[in-house]
């Protein structure tokens, strides 16, 4: 985009995955084919999102509630995570760090160390911070930071009355990211889907009809033009 430096590009953005099952569907393939073909999409993104100059980038990959599709399709998920970490080391040379959100006990002991030797790997990378959210749930994220906080007060760490919005922000998974800026959402769906609901307080959106495995840097673009266009207030006038 030449416009690039005119532009009011965010911060951070959150990014809903979605639509991966239709794209197979439409082409008569399997749902997990779909998610391969999103896996690429999702590389192609993240370097889209590093060039026009986005900090922060968070996908929603696999939700606490995705557990009840199929378990074949859930079990093709967890294969290309895994898969997909043993191929990571090419965002090495973007200077991208990679974290990852969401309760990780429920994964497998093999992806879960996959996670964590990708997060060393990358921890001095200041280009960019990527943030794949798996096995994530929004509520189940504050709940987290509740639990976390109630730990400090038993301790007696901090009275009840020192509990405010910034110690509670302080907990979630993404404690050293900033609020969310724009969240997009391809497939034509219209909802948030219990994504980031607490940094999206103030977020703007952007939905569109593009199925995943169909979005491109351009569509990409856009939306960050659709952003910059747009009025932020932030409940003031």
């Amino acid at each position: 985009m030449s416009e690039n430096n005119a532009l009011n590009v965010p911060v951070h953005v959150g990014i809903i995955m979605d639509g991966n099952g239709r794209w197979a569907k439409k082409r008569l393939l399997p749902r997990k084919m779909g998610h391969k073909e999103g896996a690429k999409t999702f590389r192609t993104i993240t370097r889209a999102c590093k060039k026009l100059g986005i900090k922060y980038v968070t996908y929603y990959a696999f939700s606490t509630e995705n557990w009840a599709r199929p378990q074949d399709e859930v079990e093709a998920i967890m294969d290309l995570f895994e898969k997909y970490l043993d191929e990571v080391k090419d965002f090495a040379e973007e200077n991208i760090r990679l974290r990852f959100i969401g309760d990780r006990s429920k994964l497998k002991p093999s992806l879960q160390q996959k996670m964590a030797d990708v997060e060393k790997a990358s921890e001095n990378f200041d280009a960019m911070d990527c943030f794949l959210a798996i096995n994530y749930g929004g509520r189940d994220e504050i709940k987290h930071s509740v639990q976390e906080i109630a730990k400090m007060v038993k301790k007696g760490e901090i009275s009840p009355e020192e509990i405010d919005e910034d110690l509670i922000t302080r907990n979630l998974y993404t404690m050293e990211a900033p609020p969310v800026d724009l969240i997009i959402r391809p497939s034509g769906e219209l909802r948030l889907s219990n994504f980031l609901i607490w940094q999206s307080a103030y977020a703007e959106y952007y939905f569109t009809d593009i199925l995943w495995p169909d979005f491109k840097p351009a569509d990409l673009e856009k939306a960050v033009k659709t952003y910059s266009d747009r009025n932020r207030r932030f409940g003031g006038v």
